[in-house]
């Protein structure tokens, strides 16, 4: 019986006694007592929180993870891999017309010198530039997030800048097929190359509801008051006009414009006896569909070829205050290039980067 009363009496643990103490602990000792990181206690707490960033850190890139972890993620541009042409252009529309360029590595400080003269017309918010290769892609979309997209496959970028080559021909080659995509989402859509440079608002200058609006790409001079129509064929049976600058409403008359550009291409690829471009099969579609398609020739004054404009100073002085779009064509590399478009102040770059929406690039 002694015994048993010995058993009741003993005193009862404290629920919060510590296992690694030979003594209880009150609940005021426990919430007063500071933990030390050399203590057991100390150390078991911070090997658990260890353990805890070893299981969930790996998650944090996941949609059911609200902070992002920049360490862990492959890349900070891989999003915009999956991103359409639909998306794209939706985001960058506005009131349905969108302005496209299409743009491999290399030309990226051409790209950047034309956005300064669209952005000083306030245009550029509905700029997408179509990215032949990761790099492209992935240096417009961090500086510019949203305004650049890639429709497989990439190009490379080395040999699709070289005029005349195979890689120049497939890059250019599908201008149409980018085009219509966007006519058939029910956009308007100005291609522009980038070797342009923007003087004026050139949608003022798109008259009437026409299907597509072109410019020549002749050196003879037009009087001021030339038709609108397409010009006759030249020499080779087609005729003269340029593929560098096209406007285009989301009609059927656009969109059988570019699928026969479409099938010209296909039916006149690339050779290394006949080094092929875009331009010609736009010339022989422009020409084969005239009686379908509602065109407009753009005034020349207003769009002249460069090798108009650069080299006619005297016509250059009698059109002063109408030229809108000047195109550095017809001649041929970067340098050559940039240094004409310096020598005629128009190399913007290195004195208003941060007029474009990508800055200054390195």
């Amino acid at each position: 019986m002694a015994q048993q009363k010995s058993l009741h009496q003993r005193p009862i643990q404290n629920p919060f006694t510590n296992p690694f103490s030979s003594s209880p602990l009150s609940n005021s000792s426990l919430s007063n007592r500071p933990i030390s990181l050399l203590s057991r206690n100390g150390l078991l707490l911070l090997l658990a929180l260890l353990v805890i960033l070893g299981v969930f850190l790996p998650w944090a890139g996941s949609p059911l993870f609200p902070f992002p972890n920049t360490i862990s993620s492959s890349s900070s541009h891989s999003k915009w891999r999956d991103y359409s042409l639909a998306q794209a252009v939706e985001f960058v529309a506005k009131n349905g017309t969108v302005i496209v360029c299409a743009v491999s590595y290399p030309y990226l400080p051409f790209l950047n010198n034309w956005l300064i003269s669209v952005s000083r017309q306030n245009h550029q918010d509905k700029v997408l530039v179509i990215a032949e290769d990761y790099a492209t892609l992935d240096k417009v979309n961090e500086r510019w997030p949203g305004h650049a997209v890639l429709i497989p496959p990439a190009l490379d970028s080395q040999t699709a800048h070289k005029f005349g080559s195979q890689g120049f021909f497939n890059f250019t080659s599908r201008r149409p097929q980018h085009l219509l995509q966007i006519l058939e989402l029910g956009y308007s859509v100005m291609y522009n190359d980038v070797d342009m440079v923007w003087l004026q608002d050139p949608f003022k200058y798109l008259e009437g509801r026409h299907d597509a609006y072109f410019e020549d790409d002749m050196t003879a001079i037009k009087p001021l008051d030339h038709s609108h129509d397409l010009p006759p064929p030249g020499k080779k049976g087609r005729p003269y006009i340029c593929s560098c600058m096209i406007f285009l409403r989301p009609t059927s008359g656009a969109k059988l414009l570019m699928k026969k550009w479409i099938e010209e291409l296909q039916d006149q690829p690339w050779s290394r006896a006949k080094k092929a471009n875009d331009q010609p099969g736009f010339n022989w579609a422009l020409m084969k569909t005239a009686h379908q398609v509602d065109l407009f020739l753009l005034p020349q004054a207003a769009f002249p070829t460069g090798g108009l404009y650069f080299k006619n100073k005297t016509w250059v002085k009698e059109t002063k205050g109408k030229h809108v779009i000047i195109h550095n064509n017809y001649i041929i590399g970067f340098e050559k290039k940039t240094k004409r478009f310096r020598d005629y102040g128009l190399w913007l770059v290195d004195e208003h980067a941060l007029e474009s929406p990508l800055g200054k690039l390195e």
